[in-house]
């Protein structure tokens, strides 16, 4: 099983392009070594990660973005199985793309900017639950919260004196950013689809 996860910036033709620079460094960063990104159409983009890690980037995605107000950024999650792996990701093909490109093409329908589809439908109604909650936190992240929240996710074993002294800001300001920005929330929400998507893949 991969996760693959289809986004567009939006409106991204009224905003200044600065969201460009942030989204291809984000996708570097959650591609590691493995380079497994494109971005295609000037604001679509598409990644491939591992299942596990599906939440926490599409948060990292979003905090990358969201930093370069007010651009945001609408993701559809896929997860399934990859059957022909090319060396770019849109001429690929097999479940995750097909489920990746259903759920991206449903947000606008379900006035939602970020969603889940996996060939379990149990699975995808409790998760997309979870992830319509977060989203009342995660759309209204302000720059500050946003810089916090890609930091945080960036040195995830470091203290907040630490996240402190690394963003130049007073270990408060940090505090209070993150809990802005509902981060401890969104992390027990991460450990909860982790719990979950083990469940599923030992059914």
């Amino acid at each position: 099983m991969i996760c693959i996860i289809t986004g567009d910036i939006i409106g991204s033709r009224k905003i200044k392009d600065s969201w460009l620079i942030s989204l291809k460094k984000a996708l570097q960063t959650v591609s590691g070594q493995n380079d497994k990104w494109e971005i295609f159409r000037g604001d679509s983009f598409q990644i491939e990660v591992e299942p596990e890690n599906a939440i926490r980037t599409v948060a990292y995605l979003k905090a990358c973005i969201k930093i370069n107000k007010p651009a945001d950024v609408r993701m559809g999650i896929g997860l399934g199985e990859a059957k022909n792996k090319r060396k770019k990701l849109s001429e690929s093909s097999g479940d995750a793309f097909v489920n990746s490109g259903i759920a991206f093409d449903g947000l606008k329908q379900a006035k939602v900017n970020l969603a889940i589809k996996t060939d379990y439908p149990d699975f995808d109604e409790e998760i997309n639950i979870l992830i319509k909650l977060a989203l009342i936190a995660m759309n209204g992240w302000g720059v500050v919260a946003a810089e916090m929240v890609k930091l945080a996710l960036e040195h995830e074993h470091v203290s907040q004196n630490e996240l402190a002294a690394l963003s130049g800001r007073t270990q408060p300001l940090v505090s209070g950013a993150l809990k802005r920005a509902n981060y401890s929330e969104l992390m027990e929400m991460d450990k909860l689809y982790r719990k979950k998507l083990n469940q599923m893949r030992s059914k």
